[in-house]
């Protein structure tokens, strides 16, 4: 029993990271109907740029805001990039965000270069705690407590603020708020940085569990895509409970099935795709994107 606890804590501390990685996927593409498959560079960029901060001796807490910055920027000019891609197909949108997120790796895999890099977890954070009578990394406690704070507050300002009412709306209705002087284009733009920002700092804060490594951008991409499905398009709270689902599956699987693991999450998504394509608590259907 202390045994499948430990593995439950460890699929929710992955599944707050994917929440914050898969948010601005979600409300992105429901809101702009812009499939944007550079996310997975996105969070990328944020734990290179981690591992780059913290090996010149930046301490972890600073090196997680540059890094949520660095994604905020470069979020702001890719806005500016696809933009365009409003008025193509989603298969074009898909082709070309691609083709920009190959840049993007390439670009780190310049800098960096392609091997392993392992980014230690803050010293005042390292060390195990008992926990259900097994030892337990204190990291992955912090991360539990932290993105379940990050995750409360973003679904708390997308649902009780005036800002999130605007961009539900949006979601639903967009044609209807231009008729009442609200500008849609600066709604766009303030969605699209807020989510390559919190792809970064998931990406910054989950580095020293996940580590920075090629190919780790595809494998993101794709738990987001499936936590985008199960949770529904343009919902902040669908979003999360998609990638807690994701997290859970992904640890048990990993540790009762093996190689199954994959497996069994494309199942579930399958299963939400026929049974519900509207995802959890979609605005819009879920089908519309695969």
């Amino acid at each position: 029993m202390s045994t499948l606890m430990i593995i439950i804590f460890n699929g929710l501390a992955v599944g707050v990271l994917l929440f914050l990685i898969a948010v601005g996927l979600s409300v992105i593409y429901g809101l702009m109907d812009v499939l944007n498959l550079t996310h997975g560079a996105m969070v990328l960029v944020g734990i290179y740029l981690a591992f780059d901060f913290v090996s010149r001796g930046i301490p972890f807490a600073v090196s997680l805001l540059l890094a949520t910055a660095a994604g905020a920027v470069l979020g702001l000019l890719l806005y500016f990039v696809l933009k365009p891609l409003l008025k193509y197909s989603e298969l074009t949108q898909a082709l070309l965000t691609l083709g920009v997120a190959y840049i993007i790796t390439d670009v780190i895999h310049a800098i960096w270069g392609t091997s392993f890099h392992s980014v230690p977890a803050p010293q005042a954070l390292e060390g195990s705690v008992s926990l259900f009578g097994e030892v337990y990394p204190i990291y992955r406690l912090a991360v539990l407590v932290v993105g379940g704070i990050l995750a409360t507050a973003v679904i708390l300002g997308f649902e009780r603020t005036t800002y999130g009412a605007i961009l539900r709306a949006a979601v639903q209705d967009r044609e209807m708020l231009g008729t009442i002087r609200i500008n849609v284009n600066m709604t766009f733009l303030g969605a699209f940085v807020l989510g390559t920002a919190l792809a970064s700092l998931g990406g910054a804060l989950g580095a020293p569990i996940l580590s920075a490594s090629p190919g780790l951008d595809h494998q993101l991409l794709l738990f987001s895509l499936v936590i985008v499905v199960i949770g529904g398009l343009g919902s902040a709270r669908g979003t999360l409970v998609g990638a807690l689902l994701v997290g859970l599956v992904q640890s048990l699987g990993a540790a009762y099935s093996g190689g199954f693991a994959p497996f069994l999450l494309y199942v579930t998504m399958g299963l939400f795709l026929i049974l519900r394509p509207s995802g959890l608590f979609g605005l819009k259907s879920a089908r519309a994107a695969y």
